[in-house]
């Protein structure tokens, strides 16, 4: 489960030691930990990382295909959760230390700012390959954080990208070394602490608002 630990200024929330995929006590945990964040004072940035092999895998599929009634109000907390780091009042910054695939890259599409292991794990939608259409939220939300062509190949192709493809694509802002994922994150995040507050809010609301208004539909949240 997620667990939290500040560094001066800047919040680290650890998702987890696992594949960490959007089980429904991770997401209730993954939104204490925002609240906290939102309800801090003064200057503050977030960095999301993750230990071990994983930053995360997306969707608990396991938990889905044996909460089938339930699905429509999962998929709703998952746009949530998208849509409330898209427009988080501070500067965010995901630590991709590990494999980052499917909603888990979505995920990490939502943070202003991506550092990724260089030379192992890959950042993928393989949402072609697995016969799962992206949501109409989940397609606004990629297609407003990727240049076109990128947001293009990377939702058809199901295509896999190391570090430093990465890196040249514009999906993550650095590829760094093992070691460093973590620390370039939080210097990134320390570096623009001074930013957070409700001018940044009202940027990020308007800057993505067709993007947040599709994941925010709980109405027809599956198209």
């Amino acid at each position: 489960m997620p667990s939290f630990d500040r560094q001066d200024n800047v919040f680290v929330l650890d998702l987890g030691d696992g594949e960490n995929r959007f089980h429904p006590d991770w997401l209730t945990a993954v939104s204490a930990a925002l609240d906290e964040v939102e309800k801090a004072e003064g200057p503050r940035a977030l960095v999301t990382a993750a230990t071990g092999k994983f930053y995360s895998n997306g969707l608990d599929l396991d938990w889905l295909s044996a909460h089938t009634d339930h699905y429509q109000d999962y998929v709703v907390t998952v746009h949530e959760l998208f849509a409330r780091m898209l427009s988080l009042p501070i500067i965010t910054v995901a630590a991709l230390q590990g494999h980052t695939f499917a909603a888990g890259a979505m995920f990490s599409l939502a943070h202003d700012f991506r550092v990724m292991r260089a030379d192992r794990g890959y950042w993928c939608l393989p949402e072609a390959d697995i016969n799962i259409p992206f949501t109409p939220g989940m397609a606004a939300l990629i297609q407003s954080r990727l240049a076109p062509q990128t947001a293009h190949d990377a939702m058809i192709t199901a295509r896999r990208y190391g570090g430093a493809d990465a890196a040249a694509t514009g999906i993550v802002d650095q590829a760094v070394t093992e070691d460093a994922v973590r620390s370039t994150a939080i210097e990134i995040a320390q570096a623009q602490v001074n930013k957070a507050g409700d001018t940044l809010g009202t940027i990020k609301a308007r800057m993505y608002a067709p993007a947040l208004a599709t994941l925010r539909d709980t109405t027809h949240p599956l198209g």
